[in-house]
Order: C-alpha cells, then structure tokens, then sequence
C-alpha cells in the first residue's frame, strides 16, 4: 500500500463495508466511512420469548406524507363487533383480530419550533428516535432508534441482530429538505445519535444477506465461502493497518484506533453468525433484483421480512416504504400526480381523494403481509403473527398542515398474547416513545434497562 492510500481495502457482504480511514500524517484525503450493524449485544440480555416459548419480534413499517385524516381514522372508539374499520384501513379487515388502531400518539420533536420548515426530514428520523434532530446538512445529531435498541438487547439470540430494509435507495448525506441532511429522511434506523444504519433495498442482496447466494441446496456453501473470504480481506485489512502504525502521530493514532474497533465488530458479527451454523435456505427462488413494478417492488420487501421472521434469522426489523416527502406518482392505480404533491392538497376534493387512494393502496400491501403472519405457523404452532409486534405508521399527521400530534399508527400483531387488539383506542395526546417502552417491556427490556427512551413520559397503558 502506498503512503496515499490509493488501494483501499473493502469488504461488502452481509451489509457490512469497512475501509481504511485516511490518515493525515501520511497525506491522505478526506476520512472514508466504515459502516456496518451494531456490536452484538451484551451477555445476559433477556431471552424475549412468549408463554408458549416462541420467539417474539418486533418490526416497525413506515408509509410517507401522512395520511387523510377523514379517511384513516374510524368513525369512533370501539372493540370487537363494534369497531369499524375506515375506509383507508379496510384491507385489514381479514386481519382484525391482531390489530390495533391507535389513536392520539405524538412527535412533539418533530414540530417546527425554532428549526422552521423539514418536516419531512423531522418526521422520517423522529419516528423510531423520539428526539429532536440538529438541523445540518453535515453535522447529524438524532438519536439511537428503538429498534436498535431492542438489537442490542436481543440481537445475540439470532443470526443478524437487526434488518433495515427500505423500497428506494438510501441516501447518506447532502441537504434535502430545507437544511436537513438527506441522512435523517433515508434512514429510520439510527445506531447512535450520529449514525444511521442504511437500509438495503436491493431484494437480491437481501435474500443472499439472508440466506446465501444460487439455487436452493447451495446456498450454505456460498455463505460459507463468502464468510472465508471476508476473514481473508480483513485479515489482510488489519494487517495493513498495524504496518502504518509505526508512521502515525498521535491524532493519526487515535483515529486508527476507532478504525479498528470497527473492524473488530465486523469480525464478532462474522464469528456470531457462524456461531449458528449453516443459515435457513428456503425452498423459494432468490430474487432477480429491484423490480420495476412498485406493487412488486413493496409486496417482495415485505415477503422478505416475514421470511426473516420465519427463519427466526432475526428478530427485529424496519420497512421505509418511501422516504417522507416522497413524491412518487402511482400511475399503476391511476394517479399521475406526485405524492407529495398531492399531500398538499390545500383542501382540494380531488386531491384528497387521490392521496385516500394512495392512503389506502400502502394499506393493502401491509394487509397482504399480515395475512402471510396469519397463515405461517409458528414454533408454537401458533400464527406467527400472534407472536409479534408490529408498528405500521408515519411521521407525519396530516400532510396538508405537517402535523405531528394523532400519528396514524397501527400496531399489528399479539405479542405472544400480552396484547388486545380488534379495537381503536384513543390515547390521549401521548408521546409516541411511551409505545416504545411498553414493547421494550415485552421483548425483555424493563424500566431498570430502558426506564425512558425520546421523549417518553411513561409506559403507555392500555395496549
């Protein structure tokens, strides 16, 4: 390797990319990112499993812009027999008995304040954080998201702690919404207030990151062989790395030491996963790629989840369906017109119309994977959809105004029988974070681990 670093050193695999930082003192450029899943989580965390001893999972899907009110929200409070299902949530009404509609959780963080206009930005990195952003384009400052979170606590039970899964390309930096780094809207998953942790929205890398590459009977070996391969560059990689340390100052020094903490964690994930052996391969063919068709595109993201689900290859997950501010059309339903555009619809009647129609689209699709849960038996032999937490929801109220109080938020799914659903509750104005204790409560993290999270004020009741 020259004194420049003009050869890096790259693993790509399993979401993994790790490079050599450039280094000053030998007149390197600018530092270059390492990236990467969290450390696995700590020894002893609590064994989230339900009465029967299945496993418990935890998945948060996030829809953009918002929703119509009207549309979304039930006529009134009611449970069994008597709750009706809006328009927007009528898909889910195969699915009833494990939903809930919640009514009157809030990202007070995500108002305007004295930030002024982003709220797109806000509500995207808001939704799983519960803090209030640091408007830069550069200098990122959120928070460490629940789902992550519940990695750490958990993560160690399955092959890969944590999945982000999103149906766009993510974008890292540069200035998106007035002022807002691109980071806080692409990424809902943060962990640390200054990392964001991509999601993946090629299907292909996924199913490969899941379960290997090539047919059915060989994916094992291709894993086994890509595992190989990446303790070869890394080894290669740390290698390089303690020939240079000779020739670093001390900043330069310190700056190779967070390198390898890095590279360190990228070899415990390597060691956990082979620590459970040969990876789940089911009998489905691997995905060809990110379809053109978005129906699809969202439908195979969320039969990629309920797979990871199934395989019990990870236990906590995140679906962005859009990036909020999205301004995709939806020509396959018969709307030309920008999403985003049309969620500003400025009372129009038939833009309200469109953005219910699109409301209620997204609403078909997360009906679809409920119903994959419903009918995929679990350990116990119960629904797999009885064993789990699911949040489906936006960061914004009402698109039109860019409200953040009475989120539409469902949350899908029994808990392993630790939650009531068929019903709409009214909540109160309650932050949202308050949600987030109580799941963590389910999944083994009580109020000695996590005693409040964001901007929670207690454990929400009544779920």
């Amino acid at each position: 390797m020259s004194e420049r670093l003009t050869r890096r050193h790259v693993l790509r695999g399993l979401g993994a990319c790790v490079a050599l930082p450039a280094f000053e003192s030998l007149g390197a450029g600018r530092l270059l990112a390492s990236e990467g899943g969290p450390a696995g989580a700590a020894a002893g965390a609590g064994l989230a499993r339900t009465a029967t001893g299945a496993p418990l999972r935890a998945a948060f899907v996030y829809f953009p812009n918002g929703a119509i009110p009207a549309s979304w929200w039930p006529k009134a409070e009611g449970k069994g027999a008597g709750l009706e299902l809006s328009r927007t949530l009528k898909p889910l009404e195969s699915c009833r008995e494990y939903l809930q509609v919640m009514g009157g959780l809030a990202h007070a963080t995500a108002e305007a304040g004295p930030d002024g206009a982003g709220d797109h930005a806000r509500g995207g990195s808001t939704f799983l954080t519960g803090v209030r952003l640091k408007k830069s384009a550069t200098d990122l400052r959120a928070g460490i998201s629940i789902d992550q979170f519940l990695a750490r606590k958990v993560g160690h039970l399955t092959r890969l702690p944590s999945l982000e899964l999103a149906c766009e390309p993510a974008r890292k930096n540069g200035s998106c919404d007035s002022g807002y780094s691109c980071a806080y809207q692409y990424n809902m998953s943060w962990s640390s207030p200054t990392t964001p942790v991509p999601p993946e929205s090629n299907p292909r890398l996924v199913f490969e990151r899941l379960f290997g590459e090539g047919p059915h009977g060989r994916r094992a070996e291709s894993l086994a062989r890509r595992r190989a391969d990446q303790k070869s560059i890394l080894d290669h990689v740390l290698d390089d790395a303690r020939a240079m340390q000779r020739r670093l100052d001390s900043g330069d020094r310190r700056k190779l030491d967070q390198y390898l903490t890095s590279v360190r964690e990228v070899e415990s994930r390597i060691s956990r996963e082979e620590k459970f052996g040969a990876a789940a391969d089911p009998a489905v063919e691997s995905p060809v790629g990110v379809p053109t068709d978005y129906t699809e595109y969202v439908r195979l993201m969320y039969d990629m989840l309920a797979l990871a689900f199934q395989t019990d290859t990870t236990r906590v997950a995140t679906l962005l369906l859009a990036h909020d501010g999205s301004n995709r059309s939806f020509d396959h339903i018969g709307i030309s017109e920008g999403h985003h555009d049309l969620s500003h619809h400025q009372n129009r009647a038939a833009w309200i119309e469109k953005v219910a129609d699109i409301d209620l689209w997204y609403a078909a699709q997360f009906a679809r994977f409920l119903e994959t849960l419903k009918s995929t038996p679990d350990v116990d032999g119960k629904p797999l959809l009885h064993n789990a937490m699911i949040v489906y929801g936006s960061g914004n109220a009402d698109g039109n105004r860019h409200t953040h109080s009475n989120l539409p938020v469902l949350l899908a799914g029994r808990g392993g029988g630790t939650l009531e659903a068929n019903r709409y509750v009214k909540h109160g104005r309650k932050p949202m974070t308050n949600l987030f204790l109580s799941m963590a409560d389910r999944m083994g993290a009580g109020a000695a681990d996590l005693p409040r999270f964001g901007d929670s004020t207690e454990r929400l009741g009544d779920v």
